[in-house]
């Protein structure tokens, strides 16, 4: 019997979901492409989980479409079905709560904008992206080459898009690409410890911030501060002076626990 190519595991709130097709460097066959649609709709459906780990088995955290299918697949109408059958990009985008990419190795083209596609980026020292859309001679559709400029500067974008060169988790990290880079065996531990901190905090506003956050990032500055009043007034009622009080107190704690 065949390995699923994808897992799913549960530790309480937490859901860690490793892409598993470490011998083709979890490249994204059609097959693993519907999974992770369908593993993070059922995520989102799932009442006890509230945030997600996103990464790979093996060496590689994904290298990408898996070539070798898509050769088989009959040309352009096989490349544009990449972007019209099950979309995990936008699937991952419709889980409410925090995705945290735990990028163990490489991460290209479609494996980079699957990186993109999650909330925060945690990299192992191995890990390393590239953008070689223009090598193989297709253009992106799952969002790189909008994401990408606005998360390093458009020169930067432009550099790596353009020459599909790689960039090193130590660069990435330089550029701001991603929250931080730790040793391999601390990715999953590091991830973990984020998780739980996210969780710590009032449960309406984990998803409730995060769709706040995405939702005035796409707008213009000023539509976005709109946003943010609007938002604000309407949840912020709900919000008593007692609770605040109290919730104050575990902040105050938390803060002379983190300087000590």
């Amino acid at each position: 019997m065949s390995e699923p190519v994808i897992l799913v595991e549960k530790e309480g709130e937490t859901a860690i979901v490793t892409l598993n097709r470490p011998n083709a460097m979890n490249a994204l066959s059609r097959e693993l492409r519907e999974a992770i649609a369908e593993t993070f709709e059922k995520l989102e459906a799932d009442p006890e989980v509230r945030v997600a780990i996103l990464t790979g088995a093996g060496k590689a955290f994904c290298a990408g479409l898996d070539l070798k299918e898509l050769g088989g697949e009959g040309g352009e109408g096989g490349v544009n079905a990449t972007v019209n059958d099950k979309d995990p990009v936008t699937s991952i985008g419709k889980f409410s709560g925090p995705v945290i990419g735990a990028i163990n190795g490489v991460a290209i083209t479609g494996g980079f904008e699957l990186a993109l596609a999650c909330d925060v980026l945690v990299c192992s020292s191995n890990a390393r992206f590239a953008d070689t859309h223009a090598r193989v001679g297709i253009l992106p559709g799952w969002g790189l080459s909008q994401k990408l400029s606005r998360a390093i500067g458009i020169y930067r974008a432009k550099e790596l898009s353009l020459t599909g060169n790689f960039l090193s988790a130590e660069q990435a990290d330089e550029w701001g690409l991603i929250n931080r880079v730790v040793a391999p065996e601390e990715l999953l531990p590091v991830c973990k410890q984020l998780a739980s901190d996210m969780l710590s905090v009032v449960p309406e506003c984990l998803s409730g911030y995060k769709a706040l956050i995405d939702q005035g990032f796409g707008e213009p500055f000023a539509d976005a501060l709109k946003t943010e009043r609007k938002v604000s007034s309407a949840a912020n009622k709900s919000v008593g002076a007692d609770a605040i009080a109290e919730r104050r107190k575990g902040i105050q704690e938390r803060g002379k626990q983190q300087t000590s």
